[in-house]
């Protein structure tokens, strides 16, 4: 099998290297392309004149007293315009029959200046004439011709960037397939996954001390199994010290130094530190990996400590998800106090949604990205409770949706991460074409309210439950 697909990889870099060549003139040689050549050369006025040239004295050669042939019953002298207009055109077709009446003015009146022969109106005439129509001919072939090369250049470059895409993609799913067999989770799932942490044991403990951190536990044991993490162990950290006793430990037990020099280059940078540094390599440790967990303010929290992990897993993206799912969780208990006061003004809230929302006001705050909050007021009956399902499943992939029933309606609150004024009025005008698609009725007529919030004015649970309030559910 791998021989095949180095001999496929062969294959497909050789015809990435020598793309086809086309010619709308069939497989000509040398010589037949210098006799009909596709396109005009840059010296072709003067291989004009010298062809032209070369003729005229070839037939003065043959007869002196009568250089044109007028007289031998045939115009062979006009071979040679119609030759230089089926090659180049009509306007060199035209330079071709100016010499010639140029020769038969230089000859009559300088060569033979006693002649008294009549002007030949009709041979000049019908020369000039069958170069005209020869070199339209040629000058609209030719234009085809290059636009046929043109269009066939460019299917070219189009079939070997094809020819190169679907190479790399069928390595992409090989390379696919082999991750999969390593590494069975995603970033989304991992992302899932520490949000149902979050929920499990958000409300179980007081926030900001690291101590008493919220589901250390089913962290470590999640992020050794997504990043193949064998033996570890997570520590507390205060006021920039990391402490001997382990919040959560995986594998067996080790021997663990705060002061280590791979735990100290942690601190100092606040990145992941492992062996393989490329600025500084650490000689004096224990430990292959030590990865920290900072919060969205800059807080580390706690130190991740990995004595033992698989070869193959000490890359690069391994690390970066490793301190991106770090992150992550130590955000969520960096949002926890705020979390609290939007639970402590809207009591039904989920604790997901509420986490959600804190992040996202903290987000305005601190880069000005705004996020919405959309309630849509469905009426609670049979019609309104087919509209309340259809704008449930139109919902977009990143928005959190929070779905709130009373007794006389039904309130949709939609939390639209990175979406300001102008994406809340595109979401409702798709929500409004939906409606209009399926039961023929704009928002006005299914008689759905809509009240919208902005995140990051006011404090978030205050102002979460006025629009609750607005929406007619008191909350």
């Amino acid at each position: 099998m791998n021989t095949v697909s180095a001999q496929s990889a062969a294959s497909a870099a050789n015809g990435a290297a020598k793309p086809r060549q086309s010619n709308p003139f069939g497989n000509l040689s040398a010589w037949r392309r210098l006799v009909a050549p596709a396109v005009s050369r840059p010296f072709s006025i003067v291989e004009t004149v010298v062809f032209i040239g070369v003729v005229f004295a070839v037939s003065y050669a043959l007869d002196r007293n009568d250089p044109f042939l007028l007289h031998t019953g045939f115009p062979w002298l006009w071979f040679a315009p119609l030759v230089v207009a089926l090659r180049y055109g009509t306007l060199l077709g035209l330079l071709g029959c100016a010499m010639l009446i140029g020769a038969y003015q230089l000859f009559t009146q300088v060569l033979m200046p006693g002649s008294t022969a009549a002007w030949p109106t009709l041979f000049f005439t019908g020369g000039v004439l069958q170069t005209i129509v020869a070199g339209h001919f040629g000058d609209t072939w030719g234009s085809r011709a290059q636009r046929a090369n043109a269009i066939n250049d460019y299917l070219n470059d189009r079939l070997v960037a094809i020819t190169n895409s679907h190479y790399l993609m069928r390595l992409s799913h090989e390379r696919l397939e082999k991750d999969l067999l390593t590494k069975p989770t995603t970033l989304r799932d991992s992302i899932t996954e520490l949000r149902r942490i979050s929920v499990a044991h958000g409300l179980d403990t007081k926030p900001r001390a690291s101590a008493d951190m919220p589901g250390t536990r089913e962290l470590l044991e999640f992020v050794a199994q997504a990043c193949q993490i064998e033996v570890a162990a997570l520590y507390p950290v205060h006021d920039g010290k990391v402490g001997r006793d382990a919040l959560a430990h995986i594998g067996d037990t080790f021997d663990f130094d705060p002061r280590d020099e791979l735990v100290q280059r942690a601190l100092e940078t606040h990145a992941v530190a492992h062996l393989k540094s490329e600025e500084r390599p650490v000689t004096n440790t224990h430990l292959l990996v030590c990865a920290p967990l900072i919060s969205a303010d800059g807080s580390m929290l706690a130190m991740l400590a990995i004595r033992r992990m698989p070869f193959l897993s000490l890359n690069f993206d391994n690390l970066q998800l490793l301190l991106v799912l770090l992150g992550y969780y130590a955000d969520g208990v960096e949002h926890s106090q705020q979390v609290r006061d939007i639970l402590q003004a809207v009591p039904d809230c989920p604790y997901e949604f509420a986490l959600d929302v804190s992040r996202l006001t903290r987000l305005e705050r601190s880069a000005g990205i705004t996020s919405s909050l959309v309630a849509l007021v469905f009426p609670h009956d049979d019609a309104g409770d087919s509209f309340f399902e259809h704008v449930m499943r139109r919902r977009r992939s990143l928005d959190l949706m929070w779905p709130v029933k009373s007794a006389g309606q039904s309130v949709l609150l939609n939390l639209m991460p990175a979406t300001d004024a102008t994406g809340v009025d595109g979401y409702l005008a798709r929500i409004e074409s939906s409606l209009r698609a399926q039961f023929n009725l704009d928002l006005e007529g299914a008689r759905i309210g809509v009240h919208t919030l902005h995140l990051g004015g006011d404090e978030p649970g205050p102002a979460m439950k006025r629009l609750l309030l607005r929406s007619g559910i008191d909350g």
